[in-house]
């Protein structure tokens, strides 16, 4: 199944899903308006809501609450996108200019924390406690995630497990929840329930390892952002990881300088680059995104296959294929 195909699936859950989202923008305060619909309408692939719409399905759903709910995931992860823009000082996401850079970090702050608020508020109308649970757990952990990020900023010496720690923490248990709130809607057997949290959690991981890689070896109009821009931002990801272990002790005083300078240059960024592709750190980080992608479709194989399910499999194959 083509990834297209997954989208027409679910095209109008998602048509209704954003509907949705200028409904619950509206407030009487302008600017959370205005900053919400900037940040949620300057694209993206909506690939935690699709994550868990496709499991609703794939559970035999047939309510409605999984729409809001879907809707309740990207508010989520918007918010942390917010947050996120403002503690790395990021100037460009998707190709256009963050909404820190537009309108400041404060309004960037405040109105993320007003998309968090509004999520909640959206998941106690239309989730039950289990759901609150498991949403509750994650964004608490996502805040962990974030803390332990910061904790290892231009830390040279970080090391695979520490990083792994903040991908899961950071980014795949979003995904994992949404999974399995699909699970909770569709009243599944617990193990059942377990394999799509597992599922979305390799998912997640292996979604982050491919950003690692895209960041080093895309362009900046593909990428939407500039080339090389972790490393910029004193961000240690796996393929520096893994060069490093391999790099010469003068290759890793290269790489310690690059990720604490506080303005790196393209001679130095091409630099590190280069040691990066030597060691083969690209190709290693490819591998385990790879290996995580086949346990997560594994996780699939307690369920009956079916449209649902195949729709779900080509969302963990353009995991690994996309391009940006």
């Amino acid at each position: 199944m083509h990834i297209q195909e997954v989208f027409d699936l679910i095209k109008d859950d998602i048509r209704v899903m954003e509907d949705g989202f200028r409904k619950d923008l509206t407030s009487d305060v302008f600017l959370v308006s205005k900053v919400g619909e900037y940040i949620l309408k300057s694209g993206g692939k909506r690939f935690r809501p699709m994550t868990l719409l496709l499991s609703a399905r794939l559970c035999g759903y047939k309510g409605d609450r999984h729409i809001p709910l879907a809707g309740v995931v990207e508010f989520i992860h918007t918010a942390t996108l917010l947050h996120d823009d403002v503690v790395d000082n990021a100037n460009l996401r998707r190709g256009n200019a963050t909404a820190n850079t537009v309108w400041g970090d404060g309004a960037s702050i405040l109105v993320g924390d007003y998309l968090l608020s509004k999520a909640f508020s959206l998941a106690v109308l239309h989730g039950d406690m289990k759901i609150l649970k498991v949403l509750s757990h994650t964004t608490t952990r996502m805040a962990e995630g974030e803390v332990l990020q910061l904790l290892k900023h231009s830390d040279a010496a970080t090391t695979e497990k520490e990083y792994l720690d903040v991908v899961t923490n950071k980014t795949a248990v979003l995904i994992s929840a949404a999974a399995q709130t699909a699970g909770i809607l569709g009243e599944v057997p617990l193990e059942k329930e377990a394999a799509l949290a597992n599922f979305g959690m390799g998912l997640g991981i292996a979604y982050q390892l491919m950003d690692d890689c895209l960041d080093y070896i895309s362009t900046d109009e593909s990428l939407g952002k500039s080339v090389g821009n972790d490393l910029r931002e004193g961000k240690v990801t796996m393929p520096l990881i893994q060069a490093s272990k391999k790099a010469t002790e003068a290759e890793r005083r290269v790489i310690k300088e690059a990720v604490e300078a506080d303005d790196l240059g393209d001679d130095e960024l091409k630099e590190v680059i280069g040691i990066i592709n030597r060691h083969g750190g690209i190709e290693y980080t490819l591998n385990r995104a790879r290996a995580y992608i086949e346990d997560a479709k594994k996780s699939l194989d307690i369920f009956e296959p079916n449209i649902e399910r195949a729709g779900l499999l080509a969302v963990a194959d353009f995991v690994i294929d996309r391009t940006y």
